[in-house]
């Protein structure tokens, strides 16, 4: 698996983690600021961390529909909630396919998360992602 297309899964999975927080509470509406850091054994540079912003609406922080992953070659197998804290499990398909567990734990307005991807390819990636969320304030 290219580091780039690993780049482009990690994007997609921080755009959309924020979304767990349906049954905490742990998520409101406006400007969400997303860091994620990736750590892959065996690769001797640290991979810098890559920033998004994005402006949930109501709907979108209420959709309980699209939990962890927008990705239609993933499908959530195990989600579990207590509290303030979500744990998952989500296989992928297709073009990456690979193993995702993970856990995210709410502190009103910010979150932090730590998953672990199993490629499954060709190329048996092993990574850690981790992500700080923090809300920013209302969209524009």
């Amino acid at each position: 698996m290219k580091l780039r297309t690993l780049s482009m899964t990690v994007l997609a999975l921080t755009m959309t983690l924020p979304q767990l927080s349906q049954a905490t509470d742990g998520i409101h509406e406006g400007m969400w600021e997303l860091t994620s850091e990736m750590v892959i054994p065996g690769v001797p540079m640290k991979i810098p961390p890559t920033v998004v912003k994005h402006c949930y609406d109501k709907q979108e922080a209420q959709d309980s529909t699209k939990i962890i992953s927008r990705n239609k070659d993933c499908t959530v197998t195990d989600l579990k909630t207590s509290g303030n804290r979500v744990k998952w499990k989500m296989k992928c398909g297709g073009k990456n396919p690979g193993s995702f567990s993970g856990e995210t734990l709410f502190a009103g307005d910010s979150y932090t998360s730590s998953m672990k991807m199993h490629g499954e390819g060709k190329e048996k990636v092993e990574m850690t992602i981790k992500i700080k969320g923090k809300r920013l304030g209302t969209c524009p």
